[in-house]
């Protein structure tokens, strides 16, 4: 059974009825009760907003970007990373303390890129790319085969390179 609200090819168009100018809803609402608080509020919100950017402007509390810390500091620290690499690196795989070393090179490796990562002066420079690559392979060979695993000797060499390369450039202050 068809429903005569559908248009078929015989039914007739119906024409729609006129808008009448008095059944148009009005466009805007009437106000509510916090639209009708008094005109005090409103100063009241002005001085406010105004005393809160003049307060915060960067003439009271300069904005300054974080800095990790001065050049020689980050010698430093690469230079404490760099001998605690070569000195895990090189442990003997039936050493006890094979673990402690690895977590201790972890929490120093970590560290040390969460300080200087986000230095834009640093990341051009030839020893952090290549303390950069060097941490990564060796957090990542432990992640991957545990505290105790040995490093294969090419993995070795090529960490032990990179940390070579690592001091040279910061001896030449690049």
């Amino acid at each position: 059974m068809a429903s005569p609200a559908l248009l078929t090819p015989a039914s007739k168009l119906k024409p729609l009825s006129p808008i009448k100018p008095n059944s148009i809803a009005p466009l805007s609402p009437p106000p509510t009760p916090q639209q009708q608080q008094p005109q005090n509020h409103h100063a009241r919100r002005h001085f406010l907003s105004l005393a809160t950017a003049i307060l915060t402007s960067p003439f009271v509390l300069p904005i300054t970007p974080a800095f990790a810390g001065s050049d020689e500091e980050y010698v430093k620290d690469t230079e404490d990373v760099i001998n605690k690499v070569r000195t895990t690196v090189n442990m003997d795989k039936n050493d006890p303390n094979v673990a402690d070393a690895v977590a201790n090179l972890r929490e120093t490796s970590n560290s040390w890129v969460a300080k200087y990562r986000r230095e834009k002066a640093l990341l051009g420079r030839a020893s952090f790319r290549d303390m950069y690559s060097a941490l990564n392979a060796v957090t990542g060979h432990y992640v991957s085969f545990g505290p105790t695993a040995p490093i294969p000797s090419k993995r070795r060499a090529r960490i032990l390179e990179e940390m070579d390369t690592a001091e040279k450039a910061l001896s030449r202050g690049r």
